[in-house]
Parts: structure tokens; C-alpha cells; sequence
């Protein structure tokens, strides 16, 4: 972000005050006086001071897509030391939290952001954001069980919504089988194959919403472009996201 913009933005000055300012000699980047127009600054990472006060704003938003190994938690910290999915991502200047949850074992497709909002509505049940989903499964699922996923599986916390379910392939005393859920529960995809007998063997996320894995490998990462911010932001009846 240009460094006058960053100024305008956090109510400093107006752009064109902002950049008499700099002109000045009155600002610092990082303890040294900026006198240039341009300079370029990452806010939340870089020091602003005006007149030898500290500038503080409101943090870039950063978006990030995530191709998740098995063997990592979904949290921030873990008491038990285990590798966390924020420590796959490098050289982000914000404290990034992920979009819901893929338990230890689960791979895939995992966003991470700082923006609240969009967290909070991606996550809520009232928006139905339609997750899919890989399972390699004991056992092959006749048509009865196929249908029974599909209509719904009695859990302990209540019945699951009708999913889309197919088989992919059958490989040996196993299958593969894609899932479309738009619920959050707590390990819902791998209770429910195991409530009708084929546990999983290996799960996998490809898709949230529009968005997939693409060619990223496990444990690489992209920012999402602007355009998937905007499609994100509509679907869940935002209509501005952060510049």
C-alpha cells in the first residue's frame, strides 16, 4: 500500500495533506524519514510515525487458500505442540485464522483470513456454503446406503441435511466416494460413513464454495485474487469487501 494512502486511510490527513507531509520530512518508515511519493509499505509489519507518533489503522486484509497436509491442527495454538496450519504460511504481515475447521487427520482445501466478517458468515449455518469432500472408505456402499447418505444420517446431535453423494470408484474391499455437505458439524462427513458402516480411511477437502485445490501441492498456499473476494463477499450478502 502507497504510504499517503496508508495515511488517508487511518484518518492522518487527507491524500494530497498526506503527501505535503511527506514532502515535509515530517514521516518515518521503519525510523527513516520518507521524503519520496510511492514509497510502498505493508501495514501491520511496517513502523508509520508522523511527527514521532506511531500510526496505527485498520489491517490489510489477507485471504488465503490453503492446501492442507494430513498431521496438522486447525487452531492457533495447540497445547500439545502440534504442527499448527498457520505455521504453513509464510511472509503474510497479518495474524491469519482459518475459515472453520479440517480435523488432524483430514486434508485439503482450507482458507485463512484476518477478516471477521467474512469468517463469521462463510462458517454460519444460514448461508449453506456447499463444502466437497474426497472419502476413501472400508467397504463398498450399496445403492440402499448411497441413498441413505444422501437423504440423511442420524447422528447423536441430530439428523444431517440431504447431501450430494457419488461413488467415484471402487478400489478392492474399498471405495472412493465425493460428498457435497453445505453443513458445519464437528467431523460430520467421517461420523456419518461411519454410522452406516464404511469408516474412512482418508479424507480429503477439494472444494469450498467455488473455489479449489487447483495444481497446489500439500502444504502451498496462494492469496486469493480480488475477484474470489468480491464472489465471496456476494455470497454471503456482503457487497464491499476491503481494498
Amino acid at each position: 500500500m502507497r504510504l499517503q494512502k496508508y495515511l488517508a486511510q487511518t484518518g492522518v490527513a487527507s491524500r494530497r495533506h498526506a503527501e505535503e507531509m511527506i514532502r515535509a520530512g515530517r514521516v518515518k518508515v521503519n525510523g527513516k524519514i520518507v521524503t519520496a511519493m510511492g514509497v510502498q509499505i505493508i501495514p501491520g509489519r511496517d513502523e508509520v510515525t508522523v511527527d514521532g507518533r506511531p500510526i496505527t489503522g485498520p489491517e490489510e486484509k489477507v485471504y488465503v487458500l490453503l492446501y492442507k497436509p494430513p498431521g496438522y491442527v486447525t487452531t492457533v495454538s495447540d497445547p500439545q505442540g502440534r504442527p499448527k496450519v498457520v505455521d504453513l504460511v509464510k511472509d503474510v504481515p497479518a495474524r491469519l485464522y482459518p475459515v472453520g475447521r479440517l480435523d488432524y487427520a483430514t486434508e485439503g482445501l482450507l482458507l485463512l483470513t484476518n477478516d471477521g466478517e467474512l469468517t463469521l458468515r462463510l462458517t454460519h449455518p444460514r448461508y449453506r456454503i456447499p463444502k466437497t469432500y474426497l472419502a476413501l472408505v472400508k467397504g463398498v456402499p450399496d445403492a440402499n446406503t448411497i441413498t441413505h447418505l444422501r437423504r440423511g444420517v442420524k447422528l447423536e446431535d441430530g439428523l444431517t441435511a440431504p447431501a450430494w453423494v457419488q461413488m467415484r470408484r471402487i478400489k478392492g474391499d474399498h471405495a472412493l466416494l465425493e460428498l457435497t455437505l453445505r453443513e458445519g458439524r464437528k467431523r460430520e462427513v467421517r461420523r456419518m460413513l461411519a454410522t452406516v458402516g464404511h469408516p474412512v480411511v482418508r479424507l480429503k477437502r477439494i472444494k469450498f464454495a467455488f473455489l479449489t485445490l487447483g495444481d497446489l501441492k500439500p502444504g502451498e498456499y496462494r492469496r486469493l485474487t480480488p475477484a474470489e473476494v468480491t464472489r465471496l463477499y456476494r455470497l454471503v450478502g456482503l457487497d464491499f469487501p476491503p481494498r
